[in-house]
């Protein structure tokens, strides 16, 4: 399962945007968000009154009152919008979406957009959004530009940041919840994530595993052959891995951004004392486990050899927001202590 660059979705967006007019907004004829569907919503109230939010570009998104009708074309900050008890109007690949993430469940009647890589524009302006969160990277992001002058109200956030990633994506959920007038709900949020992870580094010391070696992994087929992508240094579920008192053993090459790497399963063997995680799916097409259980080198490894090789629950993002980072808290607590 590969996570797409918002570069993509700016590119495919580009020529659909260039020949529209101006959309207003300001008067939605289209169906109210639907009601909230995440846990503990029922006390949360957003504000009132004007918003003004700077986002990742240093851009002012300045709204006469809390956003109500969000579109999101990322699904980190669609997990966070429904954290936030608020459901989106629009998302890309909603189907895709409830197969992956499991930390907030999508209600019925929301916009699919399509593909995250290249979503419909028909689809995002007939939802009608009073602001729509995108990833962006720079100043000149083309597609902020373009989908602003479609007057659309546009929050440009950080996909990842492999220098402090929990700090990132707690930024970028705070972020959405000045964009929507819930900063005492992200509050609340905040601190359970970060009671997890000190309860979740607790146990796994009192089990007398701090400082156990990991490595997690997930990656693709074509063909017969395995691409094996494992987290390292700078990934989110990396980093809530040592924030719980774990050591990460891949020290291969990765990527600036989301600290991923690649390699195959020959790879492995580099780091086979350490104990391998690695995503669990239902879906055949994605899953790589049968595939790399026929070859004599993954049933060689140490950690295969000795049971120290473990899938995570289906449906953890490992891209996602607090939710989910406390579902990988949860997966790697079980993966040490049970």
């Amino acid at each position: 399962m590969k996570k797409l660059a918002s570069v993509t979705a700016a590119a495919a967006l580009l020529l659909a945007l260039s020949a529209c007019g101006t959309t207003d907004v300001s008067q939605s004829s289209a169906p109210a968000a639907a009601a909230p569907t995440s846990s503990g919503c029922d006390a949360v109230k957003p504000t009132t009154g004007p918003v003004a939010v700077t986002d990742v570009l240093g851009r002012t998104v300045k709204l006469d009152a809390p956003a109500k009708r969000v579109a999101v074309l990322e699904w980190q900050q669609t997990e966070d919008l429904l954290t936030l008890c608020q459901s989106p109007v629009a998302v890309p690949d909603v189907k895709g979406y409830s197969t992956w993430v499991s930390a907030e469940k999508l209600p019925d009647g929301v916009v699919d957009l399509g593909t995250r890589g290249e979503p419909s524009i028909d689809a995002l302006v007939g939802a009608e959004p009073d602001l729509v969160i995108v990833e962006a990277t720079s100043a000149d992001d083309k597609l902020v530009k373009q989908l602003e002058a479609k007057g659309l109200k546009v929050l440009a956030t950080t996909g990842a940041d492999a220098t402090d990633p929990i700090k990132n994506m707690l930024h970028t959920f705070g972020l959405i919840a000045e964009a929507t007038g819930r900063a005492e709900r992200a509050d609340a949020v905040e601190a359970e994530f970060n009671a997890s992870l000190q309860q979740g580094a607790q146990k796994i010391k009192d089990a007398g595993k701090a400082g156990s070696e990991f490595v997690y992994f997930d990656g693709w087929l074509e063909g017969s052959n395995v691409t094996v992508r494992p987290f390292g240094q700078g990934a989110l579920l990396a980093e809530v891995g040592e924030s719980l008192g774990l050591k990460n053993a891949w020290k291969g090459e990765v990527d600036a951004a989301y600290g991923l790497g690649q390699t195959d399963v020959e790879g492995l063997t580099t780091v086979q004392n350490a104990h391998l995680l690695y995503t669990s799916t239902a879906d055949a097409d994605t899953d790589i486990m049968p595939a790399l259980r026929k070859t004599a080198i993954w049933s060689g490894l140490t950690a295969v050899k000795e049971n120290r090789e473990k899938g995570f629950p289906e449906g953890i993002w490992t891209f996602g927001g607090p939710r989910s980072s406390q579902e990988m808290i949860d997966a790697f607590v079980a993966a040490f202590t049970s």
